[in-house]
C-alpha cells in the first residue's frame, strides 16, 4: 500500500498561486512612481532613495487597516476601493506631522489565494499610492487556512514618509485665536463599520438591494496628501488632525498644546446624507461623534489671516470651512452646540 504524501498545497497553501500573484503586483506597480531605480517587488526587502532636497530629514512611520469595512466588500463582492482606503488611513496620518509619503507596504492575510479579491485590492493600493505620490515597494500575502474562515481576509498598510526638521508641525505652533477649519470627508471613510454592520444586521437590511448604501459604504477614504503638503510648503498651516476613530474630539485633542482649548461649534458642521441615515437608527449624538467623522474628514489649524489663501488649494467638494477657534483653558477640547442631522 502506498503511503500518502503530504504537501504544503494539501494543507491549504498554494505556493504557485502566491508566486503568480507576486508577478501580477510587480507588473502593475512598475509605473508607480517617477524615476524608479530599484526593482523591489519580489525581493527580501525594499530599497528606496532618500530625496536630496531635505537638509535635516526625519522619518515618520504609520500603520493602519480598514477594519470591518472588508466585510462590506465581501458582502458586495466589490474589492476595488478598499485598497485606496488602506493607503489613505496611513498617509493621512503621516501628513499630520508634515511628512511627505515616500513608500508604502501592504499585508494581506486570507484563507485561500483568490485572485478575484486580491487583484482589485492591489489595484486599489497602487491607485492610492499614485494619489499620494508614494511608491508601493513591497508587502506580504499570507495564505492562512484554519486561521481565517472560508472567504475571509484582512488587510493592513504601512507607510513611511520624510519631513525636514524645520517643517515638522509641532504643537507649539498652535496659538490662541487660531482658526479651526473642517475639510469635508468623502463619507464614513474607514471607521465605525462594526456599528454600521450591527445596524444592518439588526434592521435586517439587504445591502445588495439598497443602492444608496451600496454606494456609500464602499466609498473610498479621501486622501488629503496633495492639499496638505501644498499648505505646508507655503507656510500656511500651524497644525492639523486626521479625523479617524474617536471622532472630532479625540483626534483634535491630540495636537492641542497644554493651556489651550479647541472650541468647536457643532452647529457649523456640514454633515452628509450617510450620517443622517445612521443617526436615524437611534444613535445618540455623543455616540455618533465618538464613532464617526460625521462629515469632517480632516481639520486644519491656521492663522486667521491665512483663511482666504488656503481655500484656493481645494476643489469645491473638499473646500475647508471654519468650525471653531483656539482659546485659553484646560482639557484641550470643547464641543458647543449640536450637529443638524436633518
Amino acid at each position: 500500500m502506498k503511503k500518502k504524501k503530504f504537501t504544503y498545497e494539501k494543507s491549504g497553501v498554494n505556493i504557485n498561486a502566491a508566486d503568480s500573484f507576486v508577478k501580477f503586483i510587480s507588473s502593475i506597480s512598475s509605473n508607480n512612481k517617477g524615476q524608479k531605480k530599484f526593482n523591489n517587488i519580489g525581493g527580501f526587502g525594499s530599497i528606496s532613495n532618500i530625496p536630496r532636497n531635505l537638509r535635516n530629514p526625519k522619518i515618520v512611520a504609520c500603520t493602519d487597516g480598514v477594519g470591518t469595512k472588508v466585510e462590506i466588500a465581501n458582502t458586495l463582492k466589490k474589492y476595488d476601493t478598499i485598497g485606496i482606503d488602506l493607503v489613505a488611513m496611513s498617509v493621512n496620518d503621516l501628513i499630520v506631522q508634515g511628512a511627505r509619503p515616500l513608500l508604502f507596504l501592504d499585508y494581506i492575510s486570507i484563507n485561500k489565494i483568490d485572485f478575484t479579491k486580491l487583484k482589485p485590492i492591489i489595484k486599489g493600493i497602487v491607485k492610492g499610492c499614485k494619489i499620494s505620490n508614494c511608491e508601493l515597494v513591497g508587502g506580504e500575502t499570507a495564505e492562512m487556512p484554519g486561521t481565517y474562515e472560508k472567504g475571509k481576509f484582512d488587510i493592513a498598510g504601512f507607510a513611511v514618509g520624510l519631513v525636514d526638521q524645520k517643517k515638522i508641525l509641532k504643537k507649539k505652533n498652535i496659538k490662541k485665536n487660531d482658526l479651526i477649519l473642517a475639510i469635508p470627508s468623502s463619507g464614513i471613510h474607514s471607521n465605525g463599520y462594526s456599528l454600521v454592520r450591527y445596524i444592518l444586521k439588526k434592521k435586517k437590511i439587504n445591502l445588495k438591494n439598497n443602492s444608496f448604501l451600496k454606494s456609500e459604504l464602499l466609498r473610498p477614504t479621501k486622501i488629503y496628501v496633495t492639499e496638505i503638503l501644498n499648505l505646508i510648503d507655503n507656510n500656511l498651516l500651524n497644525g492639523c488632525a486626521n479625523i479617524t476613530g474617536g471622532g472630532l474630539a479625540d483626534n483634535i485633542k491630540r495636537v492641542i498644546p497644554e493651556g489651550l482649548v479647541a472650541e468647536i461649534d457643532l452647529n457649523k458642521v456640514k454633515t452628509k446624507k450617510i450620517f443622517k441615515w445612521l443617526k436615524q437608527n437611534n444613535i445618540e449624538d455623543k455616540e455618533m461623534l465618538k464613532t464617526f467623522n460625521c462629515g469632517v474628514g480632516f481639520c486644519l489649524i491656521i492663522k486667521p489671516k491665512n483663511l482666504n489663501k488656503i481655500t484656493k488649494y481645494f476643489t469645491k467638494q473638499f473646500k475647508p470651512y471654519v468650525i471653531g477657534t483656539i482659546s485659553s483653558g484646560k482639557n484641550k477640547i470643547k464641543l458647543n452646540g449640536k450637529i443638524n442631522w436633518s
